[in-house]
Formats: structure tokens, C-alpha cells, sequence
């Protein structure tokens, strides 16, 4: 018997008729509790029609939003602010306008001016931070299979650029994503002064390279090549410039370590393969959900996604990780069986053909791992499950998946 995850019998938020920024989908949330209190705190994606920056014979732009939200009870319940977003997206179109200051101080090339998706919320070293999905320059209505809008907001003048002085320039062109991070400042969220909540610290994955989301680091630093180092989870859609690329071709997660996180998006940054696609429900590609969360003292739980295609859609199972010795982490167990997947009617899929249950962030608050997740790629869904339940369960499993031990809750 499987551990029991218990869910929400309604989405947790979802769109709101008449807000411009997130009445179209409020999705895909990242989570993280109070250390003063039993609050919990939720940045979620949101989009809308943004008529003020339509251009003329364009369909209306989509830029991503994040919004903030909490809940007293554990994730049962959750207020949302809608009156205005967390965090916007600068959408500017001129060159001038496409920089930001960084946490530094520094004038430096603005990566998320056209969308924040996919939040993720982690510790480093102590301090609070966030990684975004984020791409230069907003797209039209992007569920549209008929409609190819990714580039309809990209600007002429673009073209004309240098990509061999400027990689910013290449990743504008293909208006890919690129993973940003940010600094989180708890307490200015808490009070919804979200001006100064969030410090813009600069990309962790390189566009002009990959297109590349689902990218979070570990809370500590590990020993790996003689140093102290960083370490990263990201999912790129190109692998071939990575690690067994050619050999695996499929979208895979890779684990990373630089000695400064300013590193990672750059050649500084050393790639390994973590895992690639293996069981049928996961055949076109597979990305870390969210952060890793401690185990023991030298093992991780990692939870993942695999899609399998447009029919069958996004499910979640798990793995565990567990350090080496001065190298990388490798996979030790490894679940070959799609833990969530979309079965409520309310998960499922109305614009998007794709079924998707698509979770975004994974806590532990006493014995219970709460989990948020995107549900059809329009609402917001809340799960439960035992931790160690869980966790004893994909023991049950080796690093290829195959069952090494009959699950009990007496292990």
C-alpha cells in the first residue's frame, strides 16, 4: 500500500474575473512557513490580459506575475492579495529600459522583464531566497496550440544586436527562459511592502545556451572537487551542450556546483548528470519539482516531474539523493511509480489539453510534508502526506527503480 496523500476537495486559489494581472490563471505556487509563527507564505503565478502594453495587430500580452498569500491552518485555507502583484515584470521594449540594479548596486541586464513563472522558495546558508522561470519579453496567449505567440512581443531593433558582445541579446532573439534569483526579504512580504521584499541578484542558468527552468540549490554547501561549493538542481531543454547530452537527448535534470552562485551561469560552473527519463510516464522529459529537503545527515528527498506526452500529462514521484565523498550527490532510490497525478475534476484540463498536476513546493511541518502545486495549469492545489511514510516508501525502490523491499509502516 502506497502512503496516503490526502488533497483539497477545491483548488485552493484560482483565477478572479475582472483582476487584469490574474484573471486568466493563478497557478504553480512556491510555499515557505514562518519561523516566528505557524503562518505559512505563498508566492503563486498569475497572468491576465495586460491591454496596456498591446501593440497594434498583436494579440494582448501575458506577462507573469507573482502574487503573495497565507494561511493559519497548515495550507487548508489560504488569503490571497489580488489587489496588486508581489512582484511585476518591468516590460520594457527599449534597450535602455532592459537593465536593473542588482543587489550590488550594479546597472546589469534585466532577464526577467517579460515574465516570472514557477517561484521557488529556498534557504541558503540562512538567508531566504527565490528562483523565477523567467523570459525577456512577454508572450501572447501562450496556451494557444494554433497560435505561435512566444515571439510577438520581441522587438525588432533585437535582431540587430550583437549576440558575440552581449549574450543577453541571443537569449532575447529566441525569448527563452532563464532562471533568475532573488534576494527574499520575509518580513517586508509579511507587511505587503513588496517593493522592498524582493533584491534582484542575476541569472543562474545561461539562455543563450539553454532554455532552462526548474532550478533551485540545496540550503548547504557541499564538498565536491577539493572545494566547498554550491549546489544546484536545473533542468535544461537543450542537454546536448551537457553531460551525456547526446546520449540521453531528452530534458533530464543536472545537478550543478560553482563556488559563487554568480557562477552557475557561467562556464565556472561544473554540470553532472543526475537522472533522465526511464518509465513510461515520464518518456518525454523529467525536472526537480522543488527544493531538496533533508533526510538524514547526508541524504535528500528530491521530488520530480515527468511527462509523458500531451494525452497522458505531468505526474510527480520521488527520489533520494545521498552525498559522496568529495563528488557529486547520485541517485540511491528512486520511485517508478507516478505518486500524484491529476484525478480530482477540478484538476483538470480546460485551455491546456495537457493534464497536469505540477507541484512547485514541499515542506515539512510536523509529521506532515505540505505540498503545493499547479493544478490544469490554471489553479492552485494543496497535499498532505506523512514524511517519514513517504520517505520509508521510496526506500522501497533502488536507484533505477526496481523494488528492493515490500513497503510497511512498521519499517
Amino acid at each position: 500500500m502506497k502512503p496516503n496523500f490526502k488533497y483539497l476537495n477545491k483548488p485552493a486559489l484560482e483565477p478572479v474575473p475582472g483582476c487584469d494581472w490574474a484573471s486568466k490563471m493563478v497557478l504553480n505556487p512556491a510555499i515557505v512557513q514562518d519561523p516566528e509563527s505557524s503562518t505559512l507564505h505563498m508566492l503563486f503565478r498569475a497572468t491576465g490580459p495586460w491591454a496596456q502594453k498591446r501593440r497594434e495587430g498583436c494579440h494582448d500580452p501575458y506577462p507573469i506575475f507573482l502574487g503573495y498569500a497565507t494561511s493559519e491552518d497548515n495550507g487548508e485555507t489560504w488569503e490571497a492579495d489580488f489587489s496588486e502583484p508581489a512582484l511585476s515584470p518591468a516590460l520594457g521594449y527599449e534597450e535602455h529600459e532592459l537593465y536593473i540594479a542588482d543587489i550590488h548596486g550594479n546597472r546589469v541586464r534585466n532577464y526577467a522583464n517579460g515574465c516570472m513563472e514557477d517561484p521557488r522558495i529556498f534557504p541558503i546558508e540562512g538567508e531566504l531566497y527565490v528562483s523565477v522561470a523567467c523570459r525577456p519579453f512577454p508572450p501572447g496567449p501562450y496556451w494557444l496550440s494554433d497560435v505561435q505567440t512566444r515571439f510577438e512581443y520581441v522587438p525588432e531593433w533585437i535582431f540587430n544586436g550583437s549576440e558575440a558582445e552581449d549574450p543577453f541579446i541571443k537569449t532575447a532573439r529566441s525569448n527563452d527562459t532563464v532562471t533568475v534569483l532573488y534576494k527574499l526579504d520575509l518580513q517586508q512580504l509579511k507587511m505587503r511592502n513588496y517593493s522592498a521584499a524582493f533584491h534582484y541578484i542575476g541569472p543562474l542558468t545561461e539562455g543563450h545556451v539553454s532554455d532552462n527552468r526548474d532550478v533551485f540549490l540545496f540550503p548547504d554547501k557541499m564538498m565536491i572537487q577539493g572545494n566547498s561549493q554550491y549546489v544546484m538542481l536545473h533542468r535544461p531543454m537543450n542537454v546536448l551542450p551537457f553531460e551525456r547530452g547526446a546520449e540521453v537527448k531528452k530534458p533530464s535534470i543536472y545537478i550543478a556546483a560553482a563556488n559563487t552562485i554568480e557562477d552557475f551561469a557561467s562556464p565556472k560552473a561544473t554540470h553532472r548528470l543526475l537522472a533522465t527519463s526511464v518509465f513510461h510516464w515520464e518518456d518525454n522529459r523529467i525536472g526537480a519539482s522543488w527544493p531538496p529537503i533533508r533526510v538524514s545527515d547526508d541524504e535528500w528527498l528530491v521530488s520530480y516531474h515527468g511527462k509523458k506526452d500531451v494525452v497522458f500529462g505531468y505526474t510527480q514521484s520521488f527520489m533520494i539523493v545521498k552525498e559522496q565523498p568529495n563528488d557529486f550527490p547520485v541517485v540511491t532510490h528512486r520511485c517508478s511509480e507516478r505518486l500524484m497525478f491529476a484525478e480530482r475534476e477540478w484538476e483538470m484540463p480546460s485551455d491546456y489539453p495537457t493534464p497536469c498536476l505540477f507541484t512547485t513546493a514541499g515542506i515539512v511541518v510536523g509529521d506532515e510534508l505540505i505540498m503545493s502545486y499547479g493544478a490544469a495549469d490554471q489553479k492552485v492545489g494543496i497535499s498532505w502526506v506523512n514524511f517519514k511514510e513517504l520517505t520509508d516508501y521510496i526506500r522501497c525502490f533502488d536507484e533505477n527503480g526496481s523494488a528492493i523491499k515490500t513497503y510497511s509502516k512498521q519499517d
